[in-house]
């Protein structure tokens, strides 16, 4: 794939100015920058649905396979299996939905020698397709993706874990020479991520890949693709996103002192300009001089001005109202069935003390955001604007008890809590904040003037996830319950968020599949919920530690 002078612009709002690169057959490239600096545009741009500006992008007449960051099953599949929407990806369905509108337009032009060469080449395509080493591969990575009980679900009944591994399944087998994945790891569990990270290795394909999920990144990638948000710049960078960093922060310290020295020069000009321009008429060499130095002066401090400068980053202050209880939530005997679904918890019990840090740890589809859905639909005086756009649950036996003074709030893993119809402002708006402190903090996370009237609609993902965290923040809650709070962040955010949550001196549940953000927070208890698969259904308790943590996560690494 070859591209040259790339312009971009959405209004007054530069995107890429004059970007040109080239990314070699079978390269594995990671694709970064912070939230809003046009990653995802550029997946539109290539798969056609965003025009440029100027500039071109040349690609290899090859299939393309596109993950997108919000996986979204349209409703057309819904009542399709998992199995047949997988199924659905094959090639030769292509190929023959291509054969059938050839064979109408056989109907209107029957004599049409170019139709019947397209509809020769289309059949011998489907006639040499190898149906039954698809179907052996299919099983294959179903299996390996620990797809197998999900074959006969439909596609709406899946969680957002499980979602995202039947659309990346899907994706595999579209034979695609070149994959785009948007945020591929999003919600995913750990043992599918290393099979996912060990499968893109060694596919022979082209892959680009966006990814806040920097261990993913550089076990994947061989290059880097870098789009800066300040400079609207592009650059490719040889090695994985460790090796971009080490070149990145030499050329950053390479340029600090470029600056350095343009600063002196500058104040030396500015010092013979000075002087100039107080000397006496009667010297009309100085004055000359110092005449065309100040033109010298004017450019180099125009060009000082257009220097990369750091950008903005979010800033958060986690305040609770007030402390509450020492007990701010008891489990006692819970028991929950989807209908026609499996038991998911057992007669499940425990009791959080204030202050702890508490995770939830599983495989997708085992129940961790379920667990959340029932302490939140559990609580007693949930306002309408918290559940109008989620499902929330309620056992089938057993208890959810609150603690004195215990005050929730929720951040939800796709973040239906935000109604997408409203303003960033509106969404967030609270009586506790005047519109003027809001405006304030809606800038520290980066809304900054009209900014805040967008509706959450026309938002990236990254940007309604600051939107989302931002609510769930401003609720001021004691007792902060949390699925997956990192998807969609850059490296650089998931430190901000993970920093402030291990000061936050109230309680967290959390469910999350990054490890390194678990430990940042300070984690004290972990509840480890078995697979599906096991009859028991016995969730069990078990004090924190870093290498119980990794041994849970990875507890499934043979299937890799």
């Amino acid at each position: 794939m070859k591209t040259s002078h790339l312009k971009l612009a959405y209004g007054t709002s530069n995107i890429y100015d004059d970007c040109s690169f080239h990314i070699e057959p079978g390269d594995k490239v990671g694709v970064i920058g912070v939230n809003g600096a046009g990653k995802s545009t550029l997946f539109r741009v290539i798969l056609g649905q965003q025009s440029l500006d100027d500039g071109e992008i040349s690609l290899e007449s090859v299939r393309i396979g596109f993950l997108p960051q919000e996986i979204i099953i349209e409703p057309r599949h819904s009542d399709l299996t998992v199995w047949d929407y997988i199924a659905a990806g094959r090639p030769v369905d292509d190929l023959q939905e291509r054969l059938n509108a050839e064979y109408e337009k056989l109907a209107k032009y029957p004599n049409s020698a170019a139709i019947l060469d397209r509809i020769q080449t289309l059949q011998d395509q489907i006639d040499s397709y190898d149906l039954s080493s698809f179907d052996h591969e299919l099983l294959r990575v179903i299996e390996k993706m620990g797809l197998e009980s999900l074959m006969e679900q439909k596609t709406s009944e899946l969680s957002g874990g499980q979602k995202s591994k039947v659309a990346f399944a899907r994706v595999l087998f579209e034979n695609a020479g070149l994959l785009l994945l948007d945020e591929p790891t999003n919600h995913l569990d750990s043992s599918t991520k290393l099979f996912i990270s060990n499968f893109l290795r060694n596919y022979q394909g082209t892959v680009l890949v966006i990814s806040h999920d920097v261990d993913f990144l550089n076990t994947v990638t061989n290059k880097t693709l870098f789009v800066n948000k300040t400079t609207h710049k592009i650059k490719l960078y040889k090695g994985n996103y460790a090796a971009f960093r080490r070149q990145y922060a030499a050329e950053k310290a390479a340029e600090d002192q470029r600056i350095s020295l343009e600063e002196r020069e500058i104040k030396r000009l500015e010092e013979f300009v000075k002087r100039a321009r107080a000397a006496k008429r009667s010297n009309t060499a100085l004055i000359g001089m110092g005449h065309q130095r100040e033109k010298v002066l004017e450019k180099r401090l125009a060009a000082l001005e257009t220097r990369e400068t750091e950008y903005a980053r979010v800033e958060i202050h986690i305040t609770p109202r007030s402390v509450g209880g020492r007990t701010p939530l008891e489990i006692q005997n819970l028991s929950f069935t989807y209908p026609d679904g499996p038991e998911i918890y057992n007669r499940l019990s425990f009791s959080l003390d204030r202050g702890e840090k508490f995770l939830i740890v599983g495989e997708n589809g085992v129940g961790k955001s379920t667990l959340l859905k029932l302490i939140v639909g559990g609580y007693p005086e949930l306002r309408e604007n918290v559940v109008k756009n989620t499902t929330l649950l309620k056992p089938n036996s057993g208890s959810i008890i609150f603690g004195h003074g215990t005050t929730l709030s929720y951040y939800a893993q796709e973040l239906e809590l935000l109604d997408p119809r409203r303003t960033i402002f509106d969404n967030v708006r609270t009586y506790d904040f005047t519109d003027t402190d809001l405006r304030g903090i809606l800038n520290n996370f980066l809304f900054a003037g009209d900014d805040i009237y967008k509706k959450v609609e026309i938002l990236s993902p990254g940007e309604k996830a600051r939107v989302a965290l931002c609510k769930t923040l401003l609720e001021r809650a004691n007792l902060l319950i949390l699925d997956e709070p990192t998807n969609h962040f850059d490296p650089e955010t998931q430190k901000i968020i993970g920093e402030n949550l291990r000061n936050y001196p109230g309680t967290i549940i959390m469910v999350s599949h990054n490890p390194a953000f678990v430990e940042q927070i300070g984690i004290t208890r972990m509840l480890v919920v078995p697979p599906l698969s096991d009859q028991s259904r016995q969730a069990i308790i078990k004090n924190f530690s870093p290498e119980l943590l990794e041994y849970y996560y990875y507890l499934n690494s043979d299937l890799v």
